[in-house]
């Protein structure tokens, strides 16, 4: 059954799938959206109560759930100055030590820093360490800050929509290089970080607070996107939001970040968890 479903993964039409459910997402039609929010909430055991609202009238539509706000403490963000901090809640898919410019994307499956980042801007991650952290349809889908930062450019780079589950990530190569993603290129404490957001099938909108919605519409070229709005953030700050599920990269200078022992793929994170910590301040110009 698994072969059937890698095969569909390729020949699936990702971006009229995504377009679809962009509009299904935003269906208003009280009976349908609340039937969806109540299939959605039994199935996945959304924990509704750590939601600012519980009254399903209060969602225009099942987008609106999705991206649902939390109630003020309920992630509190480390206080310690030297924390990086979970920027999302969900589920480490790998952890490490980039090998020269190589990424471990699964057991036996590896991209490389400038297949990620489409771009020949890699040199300042070279033997640095990575965070992959997949978000499930159970998660809060807002992206906030891992670490006080600048956005300094932002790169969209087009691509598929593969499913970015845990089976899909040790079937198709270089999946992570291969789909549609926004590349935020911070400038940090630490020096650069890069801090992706990758997209993937029924993924119908990546939104920005500096920018606003990102996709769509989809590009056919890879974009520098002019950041036109908040460009400096602090440490668990809301700097985006996914409708719908999907996966954050983070990349780091070498010996920027010593990752919490504790973690391993599979870890369970929850947004402002401390994850590590940072190694130096550099405050360096990182040319981004």
């Amino acid at each position: 059954m698994k072969t059937i479903a890698l095969l569909f993964q390729y020949i699936l039409p990702h971006r009229l799938l995504s377009r679809l459910m962009y509009y299904l997402m935003r269906i208003r039609f009280k009976p349908i959206k609340n039937m969806t929010l109540n299939l959605m909430i039994n199935k996945f055991n959304i924990n509704l109560d750590e939601a600012i609202s519980k009254n399903y009238d209060d969602y225009e539509h099942f987008n609106a759930f999705f991206t649902r706000e939390l109630k003020a403490g309920t992630r509190p963000i480390d206080p310690e100055e030297e924390s990086l901090i979970s920027p999302v809640d969900g589920v480490i898919s790998q952890l490490g030590d980039i090998e020269n410019d190589s990424i471990l994307q699964a057991k036996g499956h590896h991209y490389t820093i400038k297949d990620l980042m489409a771009s020949e801007i890699t040199q300042d991650f070279i033997n640095g360490q990575f965070m992959t952290i997949y978000l499930s349809p159970k998660d809060y889908h807002r992206l906030h800050a891992p670490l006080d930062c600048e956005i300094k450019t932002m790169r969209h780079v087009p691509g598929r929509l593969f499913s970015v589950a845990d089976w899909t990530t040790q079937k198709i190569p270089r999946l992570f290089a291969r789909n549609e993603r926004l590349i935020n290129h911070l400038h940090t404490p630490v020096g650069h970080v890069a801090y992706v957001y990758v997209g993937a099938i029924l993924v119908s909108s990546i939104e920005t607070v500096s920018n606003g919605v990102i996709t769509p519409p989809y590009a056919s070229e890879v974009t520098d996107v002019l950041v036109s709005g908040q460009s400096q953030y602090q440490k668990g700050e809301e700097m985006g939001r996914f409708n719908m599920g999907s996966t954050v990269i983070m990349l780091f200078p070498k010996n920027a970040v010593k990752f919490n022992s504790e973690l391993q793929a599979g870890s369970t994170l929850k947004l402002g968890q401390k994850i590590g910590t940072l190694q130096g301040i550099f405050n360096t110009d990182d040319g981004q």
